[in-house]
């Protein structure tokens, strides 16, 4: 089960920031970071992508969206 980074509600660069995070620190190798805003989805696709990871679905979810990320 992958790991979970809610980061709804917080504004750029604090979702950057958890999900950089988790995929350092973190053992799962699959990450689901919850956004809200278009600007942190898109902050936060590019942050995980620049560490080699791979960007699988961006859905929406409620009011935000659903980021599923690899790592490696």
């Amino acid at each position: 089960m992958p790991t979970t980074v809610d980061a709804r509600g917080l504004s750029c660069p604090q979702p950057v920031i958890m999900t950089l995070n988790e995929i350092k620190n973190g053992n799962d190798k699959e990450i689901v970071v919850l956004v809200d805003t278009d600007t942190s989805r898109e902050n936060v696709t590019r942050a995980a992508q620049s560490q080699g990871c791979r960007i699988g679905e961006v859905t929406p979810e409620g009011e935000g969206y659903r980021i599923a990320i690899t790592k490696g």
